[in-house]
């Protein structure tokens, strides 16, 4: 069995009441109902994404803080 691998998810709530969950690492994302079907449904799509696909390097994730003008 081959050892698992970390990657990064947002999960954000759309206009029709689905969540959807995004990995940082790459352009694969997913929803579901609730927040923990999202991340199974991405989990899915990512192992069969990397089925075709190499690992990505590991990317600097940061946080930007940005000024809005009121």
């Amino acid at each position: 069995m081959s050892s698992p691998i970390t990657f990064t998810a947002t999960v954000t709530l759309d206009d029709e009441g689905w969540h959807v969950a995004r990995c940082v690492q790459v352009e694969v994302a997913s929803q579901g109902r609730a927040v923990e079907e999202a991340l199974t449904n991405l989990r899915d799509a990512l192992e069969l994404y990397f089925e075709d696909e190499p690992l990505p390097e590991q990317p600097i994730v940061a946080p930007i803080e940005i000024r809005l003008s009121a």
